[in-house]
């Protein structure tokens, strides 16, 4: 049998343990895959009693045998304080932990693909995280164990839409500058190299956005396009990967126009994930490209206003266990 997926708990302040939970709940009548949950064992059985769902535990990574009857839950070294709805600085080291426990197991072979609950980004600040965000530390944390340098693109794919932001978790003022040709070029070789490799996808078509509103207007808004993006697609021509643009992004998500790429690269972060959330926001999954191992997320955030409340759909969870689950098994 192939190994175990791993779930990142998340912040533990949020939904991630409820999504969990369910995710492991419904794995009957939605055919998912075993998973193991790096988490607190004693918050995973707390938050199951407090939302009434019956899911009994066991320690340890586990297999199919044991997930059919109990949720795996591997432990952390550092415990959890039990609020939901308020995200808190002393739950950092935990989350911060699960991630990189994660990225062991999957580096080791001991699991196949990495799943993440969200997280707050606040709390892991105060504590010290240098990172942006899970895409960024993934990237540092793959890059130290493989010993070579990695660049993390992070892709939504739904059902309707794959869509890429080329920068990330960056101010809107900043993107300008951080807007390279060589940051474009590079995105794109990993967008099209996975999505031949792990998508199935022979000849992947890309669409890329302009930056600016009617994609400059030949210079009018803007010289980006001219002087940044326009190049950055000859260049990927001339490799061999079909890239066009650059196209207004006011109208590149319709329907008619989605059937013309197999992913768009967008230049800013709302570029990308406002039409992919808009079309399909529980179906929706985040996926890290250009890593030596797979990692997928939901699409959402911790949603603190509804932590342990029993109303947090699964949705995208179970969306992204599928997803990690096809992406890591053998061709």
């Amino acid at each position: 049998m192939p190994a175990p997926l791993v779930i990142t708990c998340g912040d533990p302040s949020g939904i991630g343990p409820e999504l969990i939970l369910k995710a492991w709940a419904s794995r009957g009548e939605a055919q998912i895959t075993p998973f193991a949950v790096l988490a607190d064992p004693q918050l995973i059985r707390d938050r199951s009693r407090l939302l009434g769902i019956d899911v009994p535990t066991i320690e340890g990574i586990g297999d199919a045998k044991t997930f059919a009857t109990a949720l795996p839950v591997i432990p952390l070294a550092n415990s959890f304080v039990d609020r939901p709805g308020s995200p808190l600085r002393e739950n950092a080291a935990g989350v911060i932990e699960a991630i990189e426990r994660a990225a062991e197991l999957v580096s080791n072979g001991d699991a196949r693909a990495i799943v993440t609950a969200p997280i707050s980004k606040k709390p892991l600040y105060e504590a010290g995280f240098r990172f942006p965000g899970h895409t960024e530390y993934l990237g540092h944390l793959a890059a130290a164990r493989y010993g070579r340098p990695m660049q993390p693109v992070m892709m939504l794919a739904g059902p309707e839409l794959r869509a890429v932001p080329v920068t990330i978790h960056i101010a809107l003022a900043d993107v300008p500058a951080a807007l390279t040709r060589e940051l474009i070029v590079s995105t794109c070789r990993i967008v099209a190299a996975d999505l031949a490799s792990r998508f199935g996808i022979g000849r992947p078509r890309l669409a890329v956005t302009g930056l600016n509103p009617h994609a400059g207007e030949g210079g009018a808004m803007g010289r980006e396009e001219i002087e940044t993006i326009g190049p950055a697609i000859e260049a990927l021509n001339e490799e061999g990967i079909d890239a066009y643009g650059p196209l207004p992004a006011d109208t590149m998500f319709h329907a008619r126009a989605r059937q013309s790429y197999d992913a768009a690269i967008c230049m800013y972060h709302d570029q990308a994930l406002i039409p992919a959330k808009a079309l399909s926001f529980d179906e929706t999954v985040n996926v890290t490209l250009g890593l030596p191992f797979v990692r997928t997320s939901p699409d959402h955030g911790t949603a603190f206003d509804i932590a342990a409340k029993g109303i947090a759909r699964p949705d995208s969870l179970i969306a992204a266990i599928r997803m990690a689950d096809r992406m890591s098994l053998p061709a």
